[in-house]
């Protein structure tokens, strides 16, 4: 570190606290204008979470901050509130801007915008991100917006196109730098940076503080205070955590089997919303277990009688909602069942909080989608505890029980001492009438007895099997189509949606090694693409997925075998690519190295025309880098092979081998 950052250094005010320390203030206390005390109150929050409490009286104040703290510590709230608080609904330009890592992100954070402002007449929110018409967003920035949500790549497009106006911005906020380090959107976040007023309001998130963002921190923040957030272990010892992973459509059937499978007294089963709680009910209902909805609309005389006949064990399941099962304690309650994943890790904890009270034990089972991964590694780093994977039981094994159960009944009604001098004469009855032996017989009645219900369990569904195993074993995925694949070039720019996030999910854990060869025959209906990034630049399949992703819009699932090898990788894509849609592919950047794209076989770019299904609509296509550079007229660009870099820069030749 140089005399110059460590003189930079000495001046940023670090306030640590503890995630279990309790929170003395409450949210009234704050300062916060009413509308927005009214919205948290009807969200169910009664006090700040320990990052809120310390960083919204700073941003209220104006000050900078950095705020060091893992997802789901309520940081969104921590920005959201304090931002909302000062913003003058009178102005039309943009107030607030937050650039965020992914369009999911980007989203989510605008949603919360959204929910925080209700009782704002007049407020606006709009993000803007990589695969969505810019027609849609540039109508709505000329309505007037007060806060823009957004990837680092599209608001810097807007900004070049002078369509993001930002001389009236008073706050910018950085959520998940690490994450836009790691996914290579650092420099295009340092040019966002440079072009900002210099009279302007900075929030830096970040789970880990690696010496990039602290730079940036240095440069660009004015005496910030860093407030980090000490993770501590937050859940009982006496939960034994476990998690299933599980696809939307195959839920209720593995939530039946887990039902199924373990010895349970009471279950608390946890859902988003309150619909979901009266149509799951429904579902378990049927399916013969008792089960009843706990929600927010149920009226207080009702939850106390459904919460009585829980403890008295007339029900045996509760379908709820975070909200109704606050301070919820009921010792029969053995297993905790997260339906639905929460999107914050204090939820988690409150969550599994009903079960293991007073050193009694209990189970936590959390079902996690494919595109929810990112959520369960931040609730093992919010609890310090590794969360093991539920082992489901297999279908022979659930029949065997389903079997002793139900000889089980018969030995009970055998020995319960009614008589059964009846039943027995009519069985007698038939045998004879009928000649049918007495074994026969006894089969049809227990037939009888089980009713339409299946006796055995069928196997899980095929799609669960491949929810299963991992995403990057393409090999034994069936194969589509070549009509299956390539429309996706040609999809309406509304039904795009940039899959970095799941792409992300989908490579973190892999265990590929870098192959030296050029992989195994190409897929009908794929080509292979040279990028020029590679091991030396630090990239990974999932950076390489997420921006080709998010920049041409086409989702994850349509992009075939990523291999990285040295100093360049490989991919297979779609053929029929169009020339405007691979011209936008060469210029992608990852890792800062533009991917300089060509054909493995052919380093030309495509010159035949598009096929039917890919035909191109200009109104729609996201414009080249050469256009967001300022090419617009009708000259030929003599640097249309070259990325212009941030501030105009040109970057250097590299040369081809």
């Amino acid at each position: 570190m140089t005399t110059k950052d460590k003189e930079q250094e000495t001046i940023i005010e670090k306030v640590e606290v503890k995630l279990d320390e309790p929170v003395q203030v409450q949210f009234s206390d704050l300062n916060l204008i009413a509308p927005l005390i009214k919205s948290v109150e009807a969200l169910g929050y009664e006090t700040p979470s320990p990052i809120q409490a310390q960083t919204i009286p700073l941003l209220l104040d104006g000050k900078d901050v950095i705020g060091q703290a893992q997802t789901g510590t309520g940081k969104t709230g921590a920005f959201a509130l304090p931002l909302l608080n000062n913003i003058d609904l009178s102005q039309k330009l943009p107030q607030v801007l937050v650039l965020a890592p992914t369009r999911e992100l980007a989203i989510q954070v605008a949603e919360a915008f959204q929910t925080y402002a209700r009782h704002m007449k007049g407020f606006n929110v709009l993000p803007i991100y990589g695969g969505q018409s810019y027609e849609i967003q540039l109508r709505q920035l000329k309505r007037g917006v007060h806060v823009v949500v957004g990837t680092p790549g599209r608001v810097m497009d807007h900004m070049r196109r002078k369509t993001l106006n930002l001389t009236n911005l008073q706050t910018l906020v950085l959520d998940e730098a690490d994450e836009m380090l790691r996914m290579g959107f650092i420099d295009d976040v340092k040019w966002v940076l440079e072009q900002l007023p210099k009279k302007r309001q900075i929030a830096l998130f970040s789970a880990t503080m690696p010496p990039v963002i602290r730079k940036i921190a240095q440069q660009h923040l004015t005496n910030p205070v860093h407030i980090s957030i000490q993770m501590k272990e937050t859940t009982a010892e006496t939960i034994r955590q476990r998690y299933w992973m599980v696809s939307g459509r195959n839920k209720v059937d593995a939530l039946t089997r887990v039902l199924e499978a373990e010895a349970f007294d009471a279950v608390i089963i946890f859902v988003r919303t309150k619909n979901a709680t009266e149509e799951l009910a429904e579902k378990l209902s049927a399916r013969g277990y008792s089960a009843t909805a706990l929600n927010g609309d149920i009226a207080q005389k009702t939850r106390e009688n459904t919460v009585n006949r829980l403890k008295q064990g007339k029900i045996d399941i509760l379908v709820a909602t975070d909200v109704a099962a606050r301070g919820l304690d009921v010792q029969r309650i053995s297993h905790v069942i997260n339906y639905d994943i929460p999107q914050d890790t204090e939820s988690y904890v409150h969550r599994i909080g009903r079960t293991g009270r007073a050193g009694r034990e209990g189970d936590a089972i959390l079902f996690v989608a494919p595109r929810e991964k990112r959520l369960l590694y931040a609730i093992e780093k919010a609890t310090k505890k590794s969360i093991e994977k539920f082992e489901m039981p297999t279908t022979e094994s659930i029949n065997d029980k389903r079997i002793e159960e139900y000889k089980d009944r018969i030995t009970e009604t055998l020995e319960s001492g009614e008589s059964l001098a009846l039943y027995t004469e009519i069985v007698e009855q038939y045998r004879t009438e009928h000649d049918v032996p007495a074994n026969e017989i006894a089969a049809a009645l227990a037939k009888m007895a089980q009713g339409d219900k299946p006796l055995l369990l069928k196997d899980m569904p095929k799609a669960q099997e491949r929810t299963e195993r991992p995403r990057r074993d393409r090999e034994d995925r069936p194969r589509r189509e070549r009509s299956d694949r390539n429309p996706r070039f040609d999809a309406p720019e509304d039904k795009r949606r940039s899959s970095r996030e799941a792409s992300r999910n989908q490579y973190e854990d892999d265990d590929i090694k870098p192959n030296r060869d050029r992989g195994p025959k190409l897929e009908q209906g794929m080509e292979r693409f040279r990028l020029d990034v590679g091991e030396v630049h630090g990239v990974k399949p999932g950076n390489i997925v997420g921006a080709i992703a998010n920049e041409i819009g086409l989702e994850s699932e349509f992009i075939g075998r990523v291999q990285i090898l040295d100093d360049y990788s490989i991919v297979d894509l779609p053929d029929g690519m169009p020339k405007a849609i691979f011209n936008e592919l060469k210029n992608v950047q990852v890792c800062g190295q533009r991917l300089n794209a060509s054909l493995l076989d052919s380093a030309a770019t495509p010159e035949r025309a598009p096929r039917k299904q890919f035909k191109q609509r200009d109104g729609d296509r996201r414009p080249s880098r050469s256009d967001r550079t300022g090419n617009r007229g009708g000259k030929a660009n003599p640097d249309r092979g070259r990325s212009a870099a941030p501030g105009g820069r040109k970057p250097p030749r590299r040369n081809k081998k």
